[in-house]
């Protein structure tokens, strides 16, 4: 009774050493003295707890391993010496990739904030530590299995026997999983290709979003109206895709009007660039105003171009001065908004005498004799009626 009870002391005591930890590393993220103290705290805290109880549990509970009596023998002892042990290795390893989040979440919280001409280079860098600590973490998990399994004698006997047919089994593997294998080296090919980024812009499917998750076997596009487009990696090793971010943020939008002729192109233009000039938006870089085609129905084709910084700017941009350009005509130039010219000339001048003629030569449209046959509806005269009588 006295081995249990020194095991809950023990554990008790190893719980209150990782809530002090835990306390220290708080008082610490107050300060803001460790920038290390608050992803720790956040992550790592359960299992800090969970990893320092069943580590004490384990080693005080030593059956069969030591020359101290065990606290249970038998069979029964050492089922539960190997749970705890297959508990330590699971809560260790849980511990470990915590904690490697909670360093590299130091790294990415920091590239989130980067803007301007450096905000590419952060996306890259995001994009692959995501990438790498995933990998790792997975490493870490089959490692971890693998100590598992080898806490059984059964598992330790057979693992030459597992090492001389591993090629064949990686071979059966590989054919069986060929897809998902395919997938993470194109998720890798596209993390340090500089491809695709994280907060990417693309357009993929005619679908325009930016890239809010980029895993190992599929990517996650969010669309403008909040929709989630979900690919997997080989889509973007084997389809074309339009990246408007591939180099910079940089947009330049393009605004059509069709107007009429009379429309005063130079006056048009002053009023464009007047409106860039008050506009948040724009970022005070190019601009211009074209006469770009001149349509068959007898309107001009405008074209005005505006950069901005990014693509949802330039969207909102293109949005508000397409509408202030179109009241601008309206208000100032009536006379220039679209109209379509019919110009038919007077049938008498264009051929001399033909409505005349034309009208001198109309024939009846009622079939010959149906006056006499009553094909006439019309009540007859009473003249008409002496006659017949």
């Amino acid at each position: 009774m006295s081995n249990w009870m020194i095991m809950i002391v023990s554990v008790a005591a190893a719980v209150v050493a990782v809530e002090a930890v835990r306390r220290i590393l708080r008082s610490r993220l107050i300060g803001e003295r460790w920038i290390l103290a608050g992803p720790l705290v956040r992550r790592c805290t359960w299992p800090g707890f969970a990893t320092a109880a069943v580590a004490t549990a384990y080693t005080v509970y030593t059956p069969d391993r030591s020359s101290e009596p065990s606290m249970v023998q038998g069979p029964a002892g050492q089922v539960i010496d190997r749970g705890l042990s297959l508990i330590l290795i699971g809560c260790a390893t849980w511990l470990v990739i915590q904690a490697a989040y909670a360093i590299t979440d130091v790294v990415l919280d920091r590239l989130i904030t980067v803007e301007g001409e450096r905000n590419r280079k952060a996306r890259r860098i995001r994009t692959q530590i995501t990438l790498v600590r995933r990998v790792a973490s997975a490493v870490i998990i089959v490692v971890a299995l693998g100590a598992m399994l080898f806490t059984f004698p059964q598992v330790r006997a057979l693992g030459a026997g597992l090492l001389a047919s591993a090629g064949i089994a990686g071979v059966v593997v590989g054919i069986a999983a060929q897809s998902t294998l395919g997938n993470m080296l194109a998720g890798l090919q596209l993390a340090f290709s500089d491809a695709l980024r994280l907060d990417d812009v693309v357009v993929v499917q005619d679908e325009w979003g930016r890239i809010e998750e980029l895993s190992l076997t599929y990517v996650v596009l969010r669309l403008w109206d909040e929709r989630r487009l979900v690919l997997p990696v080989s889509y973007f090793t084997a389809n074309s895709f339009e990246n408007w971010t591939r180099h910079s943020s940089r947009v330049i939008g393009h605004v059509l009007i069709r107007v009429d002729w009379s429309v005063p192109v130079e006056e048009l233009r002053t009023e464009l660039y007047r409106a860039l000039r008050e506009h948040p938006l724009w970022d005070q870089k190019d601009w211009t105003l074209q006469v770009t085609d001149t349509l068959p129905n007898g309107l001009l084709e405008l074209r005005a171009l505006m950069s901005a910084s990014d693509s949802a700017s330039a969207w909102d941009l293109k949005c508000d001065i397409r509408e202030h350009l179109v009241a601008f005509i309206r208000d100032r130039y009536p006379e220039s908004m679209p109209r379509f010219r019919v110009d038919v000339p007077p049938v008498s001048e264009s051929v001399p005498g033909l409505l005349t003629g034309m009208m001198a030569a109309e024939p009846d449209p009622r079939p010959a004799g149906s006056l006499a046959r009553g094909g006439d509806r019309r009540e007859p005269s009473r003249g008409s009626q002496d006659d017949e009588s």
